[in-house]
This record gives structure tokens, sequence and C-alpha cells, in this order.
């Protein structure tokens, strides 16, 4: 192959990458966008310092969509964009102090719960009818336990009482995010299928 031949093989190279990459980067980026308009849906609960937020469920979907690394990458650029001041997080606010706050453990977790969740739903992709319905339901279970413990465990070191942390972080959730497990599961077993060329 002499020189002529070689630029124009790289060059196919270098667009092909290009191809699969843009549409990645665009679905990341709306990943974290999709998580930022979530949080803006917040309501302060009595007895709690914790807002009730449509977070853990976007960011659920967002992992169950956009696959293990597609998810995590879209939760820290989430973050990120949080942390540098922009009004993404719950009711508009940002800053860094969000992430050592109250807050705090949960908005961490974000990332390890959408790469558990969207590597536990690629599993279950490949198994037939109820198996992948339920193999989708536990991955978006074990993503909002994995968002839950991050919380509880920030607000036991910040207060020093993991049972006030379990009463005030989880208790007032529960029932509620019950429903966004199911939502998130629905969700995800319908669009998945489509999305396979940006995972």
């Amino acid at each position: 192959m002499n020189p002529g031949e070689v630029r124009p093989a790289v060059t196919q190279q270098a667009e092909a990458v290009g191809t699969r990459l843009a549409p990645r980067i665009l679905a990341i980026v709306i990943g974290a966008a999709v998580v930022a308009l979530a949080a803006q849906v917040s309501v302060r609960l009595p007895l709690t310092v914790v807002p009730w937020t449509l977070q853990p469920l976007a960011v659920l979907i967002v992992g169950g969509l956009l696959g293990a690394g597609g998810g995590a990458s879209a939760l820290v650029l989430y973050l990120a964009a949080g942390a540098s001041g922009l009004p993404v997080f719950a009711g508009g606010s940002g800053g860094a102090l969000h992430l050592i706050g109250p807050t705090g453990g949960y908005l961490l977790a974000y990332p390890l719960a959408a790469a558990v969740t969207g590597w536990l739903c690629g599993r279950a992709g490949g198994q037939a009818g109820w198996r992948t319905v339920l193999g989708s339901l536990l991955a978006c279970v074990v993503g909002m336990l994995i968002i839950h413990i991050g919380g509880v465990s920030q607000l036991a070191i910040l207060g020093g009482d993991p049972a006030a942390a379990f009463r005030i972080g989880f208790l007032p959730f529960f029932a509620n995010d019950l429903v966004k497990v199911g939502l998130a599961a629905l969700v995800i077993l319908a669009l998945r299928p489509r999305l396979r060329a940006i995972r």
C-alpha cells in the first residue's frame, strides 16, 4: 500500500469513529439535561431536610437507556455542571457545597446508580419475556438502593446518628420510590431496544 492509499484509509477510520461517537456524546449530554430538568420538580417535605424530586427516576432511566458507561458519564457531567455553579440541582440551585451537604450523598451516588442500573439492564436484555421485565425491575431496585445508601450514609456522617439518618433520609421516600422504580422499568423496557446504537 502506497502513502496515497494510506491517507484515505486513515481518514475513513477517523470518520467512522466520529460517526459512532457523535450520537453517544449527544445522548450523554441529553441524559445530563434530563436529570437537571427532573431536579426542578422539587417538593419540600415536613420533618426532613431532603426534598422530594424526580431526580432518582431520571437517574434510573438514563442509566438503563444509555448503559453503564453512558449512564455514569451523563451523571458525572451533571454533577460537574452543578458543582460549577449551574442551577441544575434541586429547585434551581447549584454549587460544590451541595456535594458535601445533606443531599450530597444522594448526588454523589448517582453515577454509580446509573452505571449499575445500565449494566444490569444490559444483562437482562439478553433474556426472553418475563425475565427481561424482572431483570429491568431488579436493576432499578438496585439502582434506587444505591442512591439511598449514599444519601443516608452522608446524612449519618453529618448528623452522627444513623437511625435518624434512616428515618429522615429513607422512610419518607419509600412508597414514592417504589412507584419511581416501576415507572423507570417501564420506560427502559419501552425505549432501550431502540437505542442500541448509542450504548
